[in-house]
């Protein structure tokens, strides 16, 4: 496929064959319906035979997705590009390959932030390539700097600009090195929102100098260390762009920052359409990808009905609504990508590839155990926990994703390790029943652990339930020996400062609940 593919040229295509490749289209879902990708091989087999779309959006992949990929590419006339989500590495779509904490644990390790940075990026590169997949979308060069974001946070490196800047870099290069493309995102900016873009259109308002010092250096970094693409925030920024359009669709954002000002020469991609950021400013979301195309957007991400927007953006030609000159733009840089990907290949797989995998766990396993950190502390703490004593553990979360298990992985982890173990886990659907239980197990032990999980996450409440919160106030209350942890994002802890000890993860992949119970049983 990748010499062929060296040879052909896209000007033999047709008009309809050019939009195609300017569409990719999903594979697999983790939102309800939820679907593995090998159950949705054949819809897309259907879908590449009507529309020669130009690559796929990998999510929710299973133990056949390479194979899956494998028989789509062997049938599809043009090599397809696969992009993910793996902002956390493959394992964050594909069971069985490494899961790394989120992007900030790495801003706790200090010094050795930068090669662990680097060593994670290599390591995703590789298991990327095993299963067949070209581009992450990474890194979030976002910076941080409004702890209430319900999207971003932790997601994001840092909320120091610096330290963003830096180590945004070093995934860059570092990644495309080992052979993953890379998309820094969410350009220009997503880091001060206070609203999810998923459902609905959030405005930064600082002023443009603002912007430019704390918004657009990871990104500077990121072009100038060869990311391949850049991806669009659906956020409005009115002192880049005055008529408050979200950068997707925003022409002084695209055409005029990102392209002649930061002279970004590579592909940019759209954030996900689906998202009402971009989706809800227009009637159809054929006017929308019409609108995301003339804004200066190459590639449009997870649209509901590609075949329908590639027939729309074609009659937009005919009447001269869409400038053919614009698609040959796009395709120019859609093509030049796919010619760096497929003259690359891919690594070859088997033991040596599961070992080294394994080592790479190891990886992820040291990044937790040293994110994990203890951001307050009474004067006396309770800890290391006494594995022969009675315990309790309270975990709270606000939501539920559709593919996450029923118990946390943290609830077997402390049966293996205490025998007196009481453990309860309360979800946003859990009735006042088991929050009586809860508390009554709060009040029989000395060892409590008390776990939040607030985390960023599309489409979800963020932040703890009113009635969460109320409980583990109620629980630390004229308490001295109660230890709070929080999976996710340090500022949930804010509210509870009468706890005994306050530990953050900034994370709440396996490897960090692992992580946290290290923390609380080991001497220090």
């Amino acid at each position: 496929m990748s010499s062929a593919f060296q040879l052909q040229s896209p000007d033999g295509m047709s008009l309809r064959e050019k939009v195609a490749q300017l569409i990719f289209a999903r594979i697999g879902s983790n939102m309800p319906p939820v679907c593995r990708v090998d159950a949705d091989q054949e819809r897309v087999r259907r879908l590449l035979e009507e529309c020669p779309l130009g690559g796929l959006l990998l999510f929710n992949g299973g133990a056949d997705a390479a194979k899956s990929l494998e028989r789509l590419q062997s049938q599809s006339d043009v090599p397809l590009l696969v992009g993910s989500d793996i902002e956390r590495g493959v394992g964050q779509q594909v069971p069985g390959y490494t899961l790394f904490p989120h992007a900030m644990a790495f801003d706790r390790l200090g010094a050795d932030a930068m090669a662990s940075v680097s060593e994670f990026a290599r390591e995703t590169a590789r298991e990327a390539r095993e299963v067949g997949i070209h581009i992450t979308f990474a890194p979030v060069a976002d910076v941080s700097t409004n702890p209430r974001n319900p999207i971003i946070n932790t997601r994001a490196f840092s909320d120091d600009v610096s330290r963003a800047t830096d180590l945004t870099r070093a995934f860059v290069v570092s990644a495309e090195a080992a052979g993953l493309r890379t998309a820094a995102k969410h350009f220009p900016g997503h880091g001060d929102t206070e609203k999810d873009s998923h459902d609905s259109l959030p405005t930064i308002e600082a002023p443009r100098s603002v912007l430019e010092q704390r918004e657009l250096p990871p990104f500077r970094a990121a072009i100038d260390a060869g990311c391949s693409m850049v991806m669009t925030a659906h956020v409005s920024y009115p002192a880049f762009d005055p008529s408050g359009a979200p950068a997707t669709v925003s022409v002084p954002i695209l055409q005029q920052l990102l392209r002649s000002e930061m002279g970004f020469l590579g592909v940019v991609c759209s954030d996900s359409l689906l998202m009402a950021g971009a989706r809800d400013m227009f009637a159809t979301e054929k006017d929308m990808a019409l609108a995301v195309l003339n804004a200066g957007v190459d590639l449009l991400l997870d649209l509901e009905d590609p075949a329908r927007v590639v027939d729309h953006l074609c009659h937009c030609i005919d009447d001269g609504r869409l400038d053919e000159r614009r698609v040959n733009e796009a395709l120019g840089r859609v093509w030049k990508l796919k010619q760096r990907v497929f003259a690359e290949g891919n690594s070859p797989s088997g033991h040596t590839a599961q070992l080294q995998t394994q080592l790479t766990t190891e990886l992820a396993k040291k990044i937790a155990r040293q994110a994990s950190t203890i951001l307050g502390e009474t004067s006396r703490s309770p800890l290391p926990f006494q594995r022969e004593l009675p315990m309790a553990a309270i975990l709270l979360k606000p939501f539920e994703t559709a593919i996450e298990p029923p118990e946390q992985p943290l609830g077997a982890l402390l049966r293996q390790r205490f025998t007196d173990l009481k453990y309860v886990q309360l979800g946003p659907r859990t009735d006042e029943a088991v929050y009586e239980l809860a508390r009554q197990m709060a009040r029989s032990v000395k060892q409590l652990l008390v776990v939040i999980i607030v985390r960023p996450a599309a489409w979800h409440a963020f932040g703890l339930k009113a009635d969460q919160a109320a409980l583990v106030r109620d629980i630390i209350r004229g308490r001295d020996d109660v230890v709070l942890a929080c999976l996710g994002v340090p500022s949930a802890l804010e509210q509870f400062q009468e706890a005994a000890i306050q530990i953050c993860t900034y994370s709440d992949v396996p490897v960090s609940q692992e992580a946290l119970l290290e923390f609380v049983t080991e001497n220090r």
